[in-house]
């Protein structure tokens, strides 16, 4: 299996700091999360029911009903290959989250920087991008995945978005336009509204192919704990206006206090930070020895700096930049 962020016990053992110890960046997750309400004791008590108010809340979230809850956008990148041809061409970013290329790797696979995309398109059947790209942060226009949607569609062709990243910048969503030929968006719960222990995301597209993720997938994917809570979090409009100019703000933060201790460069989003850097591992280790987790990448070399979530991680974070 794949290393992902938020592996915090093991970066406590492996420095001998005791977890309550630890600042940890390494996620890029709401550190402000939508806070759970109360749940009655039918909701462990009885199976999940797809009737309960999930779907149509999360229609008037995203912009469209056309959807299929599934256990976290990863079930939906697992199981998405097996819905295509295996010798069908994929065209995806490099570098990107490691989940997709991992998943396609049974297919005719070719990663790629942004700046190739356009170039290859035509000897793809399948773009997949992330949007914004993680772990650095690249952002695509509107019109221009619509423009590679077209070309790609007019022979028969797919484009497949993952927008787990994307809530803070909703307008830019492709969900509203998923009911064109050949296109297909997955959301994540977790990131924005920082539940992703919920293990909740949906699924965008043809029905065609929403049915046979379903059969895939099989029944009660998701807990009925779960589904009540995002419900709740998919309906709470003040809620999440809130969330998305905090968000904003604490990023831009973020990004103006690594400027100034020289860690420059790279892109952002509302939940991190990109810094490409050729130390970037003996930065991420002398951070870790201070107690301050990031997300430390190799292919390229640099750092993903999740968000501090309270006044002390950021006093905390600081100290540290400065000690360096």
């Amino acid at each position: 299996m794949l290393e992902h962020g938020g592996r915090l016990r093991q970066a406590a053992r492996r420095h001998g700091i005791p977890l309550a110890e630890w600042v940890d960046l390494s996620t890029g997750i709401n550190p402000y999360p939508y806070p759970v309400p109360p749940l009655g004791p039918e909701v462990w008590q009885r199976l999940p029911e797809d009737d309960d108010g999930l779907e149509a809340a999360a229609a008037a979230y995203y912009g469209a009903p056309g959807l299929l809850p599934v256990a976290g956008s990863q079930a939906a990148i697992q199981t998405l290959p097996a819905c295509f041809a295996p010798g069908q061409r994929v065209l995806t970013l490099a570098p990107t989250y490691a989940e997709h290329p991992h998943a396609w790797r049974t297919h005719a696979l070719r990663a790629l920087p942004a700046g190739q995309i356009e170039a290859a398109l035509d000897e793809a059947d399948i773009l997949l991008l992330v949007q914004p790209n993680n772990p650095d942060a690249v952002h695509f226009g509107a019109e221009q995945l619509l423009a590679w949607q077209a070309r790609l569609a007019a022979r028969g062709g797919w484009l497949i978005v993952d927008e787990a990243f994307l809530d803070a910048e909703s307008e830019a969503s492709l969900v509203p336009r998923t009911g064109a030929p050949g296109l297909v968006v997955l959301r994540s719960v977790g990131k924005f509204f920082g539940l992703a222990g919920a293990r909740v995301g949906f699924v965008f597209g043809p029905s065609a192919l929403r049915q046979q993720l379903a059969e895939r997938l099989g029944p009660w994917p998701i807990s009925g704990p779960a589904r009540q809570v995002c419900t709740a979090a998919l309906a709470d409009r003040v809620w999440q206006a809130e969330a998305r100019q905090r968000l904003r703000d604490e990023s831009a933060r973020l990004g103006a206090l690594l400027d100034a201790y020289g860690i420059c460069g790279g892109h952002a989003t509302a939940l991190f930070q990109w810094r490409p850097r050729p130390d970037a591992e003996a930065l991420h280790h002398a951070l870790a020895r201070q107690g301050i987790l990031t997300r430390l990448f190799t292919a390229p070399a640099g750092l993903r700096f999740g968000l501090p979530g309270t006044p002390d991680e950021w006093r905390r974070l600081e100290a540290a930049l400065a000690s360096l």
